[in-house]
């Protein structure tokens, strides 16, 4: 069964109610074995195109991760960007800004990671935390030292969003494609995967009480997601949410909509022009005398 990436694409101006968006859907695989030549597929088309985008250097490429807790940003980006050259993409996590990052604006940070021309830029978490964490925990707001006049709970968030919509259209007209993905996991398999982290040893580390804290705010960060993906997601910055209760399905789906995205910049090699194959013909010489 072939993936649509449309199918999981939020439209520009559609209102989300995330119980209606699924968390598992039919396994596009028939096996692990399917699975991996799947994914295998997925990843040598993407490693071409991204050898192309490097080659051409005029566009780049921002895949932006959210999520609540265990649903597999990690995994996904681990194993569909497995292919791909480490010369031309840098993944970022941000975690609790510093109290550098606090005394600019709340795009700042992430600004400053953005990818060069002809490379792959990942955000795992980024500024729509902001939109995120921090409409859920309001304390974390009044701690970013803003100017009292602008703490009113309703209008930041819709000047947020703006100043996030702002700045894709910015990006995506100077050469930036940016794609978003909402790993959208269930309440019930995030308590299975947990449970996992402390049934298995090696696993252990990635359990702590404040993710358990963060489980009592499940329906609160539903909202803000809702409400963000309703917001921000544009013909030109989408939000893909992927259902993420079955990982293998979900990294097959990210790493279609990957690969569709990046097959959409029409990506080929510099053409060679004549007063180039004169220069590289002139070199030839050059090395046979050597």
């Amino acid at each position: 069964m072939k993936i649509d990436s449309e199918d999981f694409r939020v439209r520009p101006g559609k209102k989300v109610k995330l119980r209606a968006w699924p968390t598992s859907v039919k396994a596009f695989f028939s096996s692990k074995n399917h699975y991996r030549s799947l994914l295998e597929e997925h990843i040598q088309k993407l490693s071409l195109l991204q050898s192309m985008l490097y080659a051409c250097d005029q566009n780049a490429v921002l895949l932006i991760f959210q999520a609540m807790d265990a649903a597999g940003k990690d995994g996904a980006i681990k194993h569909v960007m497995s292919g791909v050259n480490p010369q031309g993409c840098e993944v970022f996590s941000f975690k609790h800004p510093s109290a550098e990052e606090l005394d600019h604006d709340f795009l700042w940070r992430t600004t400053q990671r953005l990818p060069e021309r002809g490379r792959i830029g990942i955000f795992n978490r980024s500024y729509y935390e902001e939109v995120l964490i921090v409409r859920v925990h309001p304390e974390i707001l009044r701690g970013e030292r803003l100017p009292t006049r602008l703490l009113d709970d309703n209008a930041i968030w819709r000047e947020r969003f703006r100043s996030i919509l702002n700045l894709e259209s910015h990006l995506h007209h100077n050469g930036t494609r940016i794609v978003k993905f909402f790993l959208h996991v269930s309440k019930e398999e995030q308590r299975k995967r947990f449970l996992r982290r402390i049934d298995e040893p090696d696993k252990n580390w990635k359990l702590s009480q404040t993710d358990i804290e963060e489980r009592k705010f499940w329906d609160e960060y539903m909202k803000a997601y809702e409400d963000c993906l309703s917001a921000t997601s544009t013909q030109h910055a989408p939000w893909y949410v992927v259902p993420a209760d079955d990982k293998l399905n979900a990294r097959l789906i990210i790493s279609q909509v990957v690969v569709d995205t990046m097959a959409s910049l029409k990506l080929s090699y510099p053409a060679t022009t004549a007063e180039r194959q004169k220069e590289l013909q002139t070199i030839r010489k050059q090395l046979a005398r050597a």
